[in-house]
């Protein structure tokens, strides 16, 4: 079977400029999800798509295979994940003849996430005939009967949510623990059968499995504080490791 991590990893981030090659831990931020997907005992190829050629030559030195460099086109900041996800796909099929039966995006701003996440969430889709895709999930920080939006005026808060939906008068002003417990996607991963994203036009498709991961390692690096807090993390993490 062949399984394909493809690592995204454009030029023109705007929230920490360079951040995918930005030091994180004394490594390219890049280097953690290719050593992850490196260790993977399930992943049979591995290539990082990049509009940027300086990206380029650090995720080779970090081992990654580099066999285009994305088009303008589909590296803005509008661009969809099926975008890139499908260009590399068809890429690799008209120069090569290769074609994956499983797709995997794997984000650079995760770089907590390992080689056991990457090979739980594939074993899970194995597992599951049936599912168009798997996602790593983790309990909502935010519930979202307690989130607010501000009317049509821009002048007072009305809930988000109306009573209709979450069956409450006033869920913001009563504990969490009485609504339903609700997920977010972790964002450190997507695991996803070929024809879901290539018939489907979709990462997810409409039978979504899942698998837990933990808060501290799902962290998404999309600011700087969320740089320094995934450096603290990675630190720690390495310090355990060595026994420090």
């Amino acid at each position: 079977m062949n399984i394909i991590g493809v690592i995204p990893a454009r030029g023109g981030s705007k929230g920490v400029p360079k951040k995918n090659i930005k030091p994180l831990a004394g490594r390219p931020l890049l280097a953690w999800t290719i050593d992850a997907a490196r260790a993977s005992r399930h992943i049979t190829r591995l290539i990082v798509s990049t509009d940027s050629q300086e990206i380029a030559d650090v995720a080779r030195e970090c081992g990654a295979e580099i066999p285009f460099l994305r088009p303008a086109v589909i590296s803005g900041d509008l661009a969809t994940d099926v975008q890139f996800l499908q260009h590399a796909i068809h890429f690799l099929k008209e120069k090569e003849g290769y074609e994956p039966d499983i797709v995997l995006r794997l984000p650079p701003t995760s770089p907590l996430r390992t080689a056991e996440h990457i090979d739980e969430g594939i074993e899970k889709l194995l597992a599951m005939p049936y599912a168009d895709s798997v996602r790593p999930i983790t309990e909502a920080p935010k519930h979202p009967y307690k989130m607010w939006r501000i009317d049509e005026n821009g002048i007072f808060l009305v809930p988000f949510l109306n009573k209709e939906f979450t069956g409450f008068d006033e869920p913001q002003n009563l504990p969490r623990q009485l609504f339903p417990k609700v997920y977010v996607h972790t964002g450190a991963m997507d695991v996803m059968r070929l024809t879901t994203l290539m018939d489907q036009q979709s990462t997810s498709g409409k039978k979504v499995g899942y698998f837990f991961m933990a808060p501290e390692d799902s962290i998404n690096i999309d600011s700087s504080i969320d740089f320094e807090i995934a450096e603290i993390l990675m630190k720690r993490r390495l310090g355990e490791t060595r026994g420090i």
